[in-house]
């Protein structure tokens, strides 16, 4: 079997107080501020010097007036630095930088190809010192921007070998943490993106349980264990077993547990979608809608990532990950439409539709997260329904949440990570009249009862979350990208894993709400 080891290595991201000598293989960006604003180190800080009526003509020129994601291109002759790039900051908010140190990266990757080697960015914009926030978000928005996963074709491309980010209170220790977090945060994001986008020939459900074995299983006060089909059947984990029963690579159940000493209280569990490729079984897909199915795994690989990194992070607090792998195939062995399958815990539901087969794997792994983990709140993440996608576009997942305040605590959460996501309804005020929909004459219901499609599949997973507080992320949409877009990349994106991670790193709240941060 071939082994596909992922990214091509980062650009090598390093923090440093002050600029350093400009050399001929180096892209230097400009934060251009509101209405053309430079910063005031341009004619003190460089060498050699930039010209700051050259700069400033040249933006007069492209009509870059320093609004987010603007950019000129400033050829240097001698080519001492290679070029100057003047990047519209905004007005230097934490979304604003983060779209200037993406285009930024993206622009000196082209420039990688006549020979650049080095992009010193600034992230001191002029209004005040870059802070421990600034730093982890241009820390984590350029390796993340600066990440691919490994081409199989060759050769490769040049690469831009290093970023040198730029802050004056770069030796700070709460900067130098903000470094940290922002550094771990995009490597776990790498990993999920590349767990994501390896073909399925290689990811089926025992290959993507070895992975979460080799990477969290080493690391301190992690438990990682794997239930095999004897396990799951002895679980009574009856939707995993029938979604992939069709396939010839049997499912799994992956449970991984961070528990750190004088962890705060409580136990927040995370559960993730991991169908390592969906036909849709017996109620099979058109061939155009199999092509990005590789990618049905996403919710599975950002709650192992996220795990991944509050670990790495050492957060303080006690969490959980459980993974449903299956591939849901054709065969003779195949789950049938009109089949009644039997979760954990004991509740039935009819099928009357094998594509709508992630809501019977998350069944399984919610209940099993609240009947034998102890969870305290559970979180889910999956790519679950197109319906999603078509009511919020490709970036933004749709929450559901039973309680305000997890649904703030999730929201503020996203708004840090730069993660967009939108509230849907839940209450029984708003949709209560559509659970006769999941009525089943044979089951405790039916795993498809018609439109809107997002909401129906909530309230069939909501029972087996029970009385718990729960959230449900469907991100059907931004889990995958067709091309890149700031630190986003084409293919699997790893949404989700920031946004737990610091709903993590404010100790998963449930009940109190916080300030709703957006872009």
């Amino acid at each position: 079997m071939p082994s596909f080891q992922g990214a091509l290595p980062f650009p090598r991201v390093e923090v440093v107080p002050a600029l350093p000598a400009l050399g001929p293989d180096d892209v230097l960006a400009v934060p251009v501020g509101a209405h053309g604003a430079l910063p005031g180190w341009l004619t003190e800080a460089t060498e050699p010097p930039v010209d700051p009526e050259l700069l400033a003509g040249a933006l007069a020129d492209t009509g870059n007036g320093g609004k987010r994601g603007g950019i000129t291109n400033l050829p240097v002759p001698g080519r001492r630095p290679r070029s100057v790039l003047a990047v519209g900051v905004g007005d230097a908010t934490l979304p604003h930088l983060r779209s200037y140190v993406a285009v930024a990266v993206r622009r000196a990757q082209t420039l990688a190809e006549s020979g650049a080697r080095r992009l010193v960015l600034p992230v001191d914009t002029g209004v005040a010192p870059a802070g421990a926030d600034e730093v982890r978000t241009a820390v984590e928005t350029a390796l993340l921007a600066g990440h691919r996963f490994r081409d199989t074709s060759t050769p490769h491309p040049p690469r831009l070998a290093e970023v040198l980010v730029v802050a004056t209170d770069a030796d700070d220790p709460a900067v130098a943490a903000g470094e940290l977090a922002g550094r771990v945060a995009a490597e776990s994001v790498a990993w999920a993106r590349d767990l994501v986008n390896t073909p399925s020939s290689t990811k089926d459900p025992a290959w993507l349980a070895d992975r979460a074995v080799e990477r969290l299983g080493g690391l301190p006060h992690v438990g990682v264990s794997v239930l095999g089909p004897d396990e799951l059947a002895a679980g009574g984990f009856g939707g995993v077993l029938a979604v992939g029963g069709g396939s010839a690579s049997p499912p799994r159940v992956v449970v991984v547990t961070y528990r750190p000493p004088h962890a705060t209280a409580g136990h927040p569990v995370l559960v993730g979608k991991g169908i390592t490729f969906d036909t849709g079984g017996i109620s099979i897909k058109t061939n155009a809608g199999m092509r990005e199915m590789k990618t049905d795994m996403a919710g599975a690989a950002a709650v192992l990532a996220a795990v991944d990194a509050a670990a790495r992070l050492e957060l303080p607090v006690a969490v959980s990950a459980v993974v449903a792998l299956a591939e849901n195939a054709v065969s003779g062995a195949a789950y049938r439409p009109a089949d009644v399958v039997r979760h954990v815990g004991g509740r039935t539901t009819e099928v009357r539709n094998t594509d709508a087969e992630g809501r019977l794997v998350l069944a399984d792994a919610l209940a099993h997260a609240r009947l034998t983990l102890g969870a305290t709140v559970l979180v889910d993440v999956a790519t679950l329904t197109g319906a999603m996608k078509t009511a919020l576009g490709a970036r933004t997942a749709g929450l559901y949440a039973t309680t305000d305040g997890l649904a703030d605590a999730v929201r503020t959460a996203a708004g840090h990570a730069g993660e967009a996501v939108w509230r849907m309804p839940l209450s029984e005020e708003h949709v209560g009249h559509l659970r006769a929909q999941l009525d089943s004459e044979v089951a405790d219901a039916n795993n498809a009862p018609g439109n809107p499609g997002s909401t129906t599949a909530a309230l069939f997973l909501q029972p087996f979350a029970g009385e718990l507080p729960w959230a449900h992320l469907d991100v059907a949409g931004p889990a995958r990208s067709g091309s890149d877009e700031a630190e986003v990349v084409k293919g699997g994106t790893g949404f989700g894993v920031r946004t737990l991670l610091r709903w993590l790193e404010a100790g998963a709240p449930v009940d109190v709400p916080g300030p709703i941060v957006r872009d």
